[in-house]
């Protein structure tokens, strides 16, 4: 996959700073709050926003997760906004010590289903109309069920979906895997500690990662990329003149958001039987005001 290349990312980077230090100064004021919501239920989508079942000879699980990251977040006014040029909250600290410029693991803020990822003061929030979120997710753990030699299992998947992140070295479940280097999207790990006998931290790279973009017709996303686009059901209006929180919840689809294909037709992932993972994009965005 290409690295997430723009030219605005020197001044997104100067934005958060920004962002950071009005927080610092006055912490007590009204916030834009952002929580995640992981969902099961919620449609799943394609790259274009439309549903799509799992196709013929695949099949998929709705993984139960243990954390989840994000590297950027945008609000935009319309479909024609371009990315970069709406109302830029935040970016994820970034480095070229792997080389390519990455996203910085060790600086993710990494949160469970339900948790707060992003407080924003509405002091700095530019005061306007907003018709669309996009939300770049950077990395997953969660677990997954599987059927190794007759046994049913659990095993932890890690799973960096960020265009490109410099990574020194992260924990799966209880192993620790050291890279010290740059991984482009889709890398992942997979630890099982339950199997009848030892089973070593595996890695590899996911072929394709789905990232939803209904409007991709206007408002096309880099290659590459994990943002993930989506409509707030009404308008979020910002007037300047806020003197309460407001929150906003992040769904997201993980309806069999980790998809196989399959040899052994039951619905049931079987690695020892080359059911080879093929997708773990997360499949659709609905930011809800509450």
């Amino acid at each position: 996959m290409k690295a997430l290349k723009l030219i605005i990312l020197p001044v997104i980077g100067f934005f958060s700073l920004f962002l950071q230090h009005c927080k610092e100064k006055k912490e007590t004021g009204p916030q834009l709050i952002f929580k995640f919501k992981l969902d099961s239920t919620q449609v799943r989508l394609n790259n274009f926003g439309q549903p799509q079942p799992l196709p013929s000879g695949h099949a998929g699980q709705s993984p139960r997760f243990n954390g989840i990251s994000a590297h950027y977040v945008e609000m935009t006014q319309n479909e024609f906004t371009q990315v970069g040029e709406g109302e830029v909250l935040f970016i994820n600290e970034e480095t070229t010590a792997g080389g390519d410029k990455a996203i910085r693991f060790d600086k993710e803020v990494i949160v469970a289903d339900g948790e707060t990822f992003l407080t924003v003061p509405l002091e700095a929030v530019a005061p306007g109309t907003y018709e669309y979120l996009r939300v770049s997710l950077a990395y997953q753990n969660y677990d997954v069920d599987l059927l190794a030699s007759g046994y049913s299992l659990t095993g932890t998947v890690a799973s960096f979906v960020g265009y490109n992140t410099y990574i020194t070295s992260f924990k799966v479940k209880d192993s620790t895997v050291v890279v010290n280097g740059n991984r482009l999207q889709g890398y992942w790990a997979f630890e099982t500690k339950n199997a009848p006998v030892p089973v070593p931290v595996q890695t590899g790279q996911a072929p394709g990662t789905t990232v939803v973009n209904p409007i991709f017709a206007t408002s096309p996303v880099p290659n590459g990329s994990c943002l993930v686009t989506g409509a707030f059901s009404s308008p979020l209006v910002i007037s300047g003149n806020e003197t309460e929180d407001i929150v906003i919840t992040v769904s997201v689809s993980i309806n069999k958001s980790f998809e196989w294909v399959e040899v052994n037709t039951d619905g049931i992932w079987e690695p020892l039987a080359g059911e080879t993972v093929v997708d773990m994009g997360l499949r659709g965005l609905i930011p809800m005001v509450n």
